[in-house]
């Protein structure tokens, strides 16, 4: 084995650290949040991701890449939270072809009503994984990010 494949056995050993972490976390807030709230830990980012634009609303492309989801998965999803009552789409006034997608009152209350339970739970999974030596250091990294306003 040469130093090349030290380093991409360091980048998968990376890899597969940052997906456990993110596995144990992802866990535990669907189960909560389904549990507390019924929604998904995706539904509830994108509800986060819309309560974070000024007017509460975004293109579905830019929805699609704050959930991480392909256009069509982001589509479904849209079309599940309207009919629930939490979104609701709006063409756009100056591109007749773009749809905009944004968050209801009934939507909004409802994120403030898991946010708690979200903010709690994600509390203490990364409290859990920083008392695992593999996932310690990821945590720590997270600790150190800078806050984004």
């Amino acid at each position: 084995m040469g130093i090349a494949d030290d380093a991409v056995e360091i980048r998968a050993q990376g890899w597969r650290t940052l997906a456990a972490l993110h596995g144990l976390i992802e866990t535990s807030l669907e189960r909560a949040l389904q549990a507390g709230h019924e929604l998904s830990v995706v539904e509830y980012t994108v509800l986060d991701a819309l309560s974070r634009q000024d007017g509460w609303h975004m293109r579905m492309s830019q929805l699609a890449r704050a959930a991480a989801l392909s256009g069509s998965a982001t589509t479904r999803l849209v079309t599940r939270l309207e009919q629930r009552g939490l979104l609701t789409r709006i063409l756009c006034a100056d591109d007749r072809r773009g749809i905009y997608t944004e968050l209801t009152p009934a939507g909004s209350e409802l994120l403030a009503r898991a946010r708690p339970t979200h903010d709690e739970v994600l509390a203490a999974a990364l409290a859990e994984a920083e008392a695992t030596p593999e996932l310690a250091p990821l945590v720590d990294a997270l600790h150190r990010l800078p806050v984004a306003r």
